[in-house]
């Protein structure tokens, strides 16, 4: 089993940053990848970020030069550098840690983004 914890979510202005944590913990040995989904209301979840145990990096083109995800293998903790936000980057965001064939979801935090 594998414990993913989110934190960082909060409420700023169009144009300022925020930065999201994800703690893995428990059986972390053999995590494929790690990353990010986001889901508005009345929306589908939505891949925002990717990192694989390679470190190879994936970004949803709405995002692709404003976040930046990275990770510590140290602290077993993955970030979501947020830059440039939008209203329409509000959404919970959601930590995931891929460890085949199993998928591990944190419980979500709200990012809401003013205008």
């Amino acid at each position: 089993q594998v414990q993913v914890v989110e934190s960082g979510g909060g409420l700023v202005q169009a144009g300022e940053s925020l930065r999201l944590s994800c703690a893995a913990s428990g059986s972390i040995f053999s995590i494929n990848s790690m990353g990010w989904y986001r889901q508005a209301p009345g929306n589908q979840r939505e891949l925002v970020a990717i990192i694989t145990s390679g470190g190879s990096t994936n970004y949803a083109g709405s995002v692709k030069g404003r976040f930046t995800i990275s990770r510590d293998n140290a602290k077993n903790t993955v970030y979501l550098q947020m830059s440039s936000l939008k209203p329409e980057d509000t959404a919970v965001y959601y930590c995931y840690a891929r460890k085949w064939p199993n998928t591990y979801w944190g419980q979500g935090t709200q990012v809401t983004v003013s205008s």
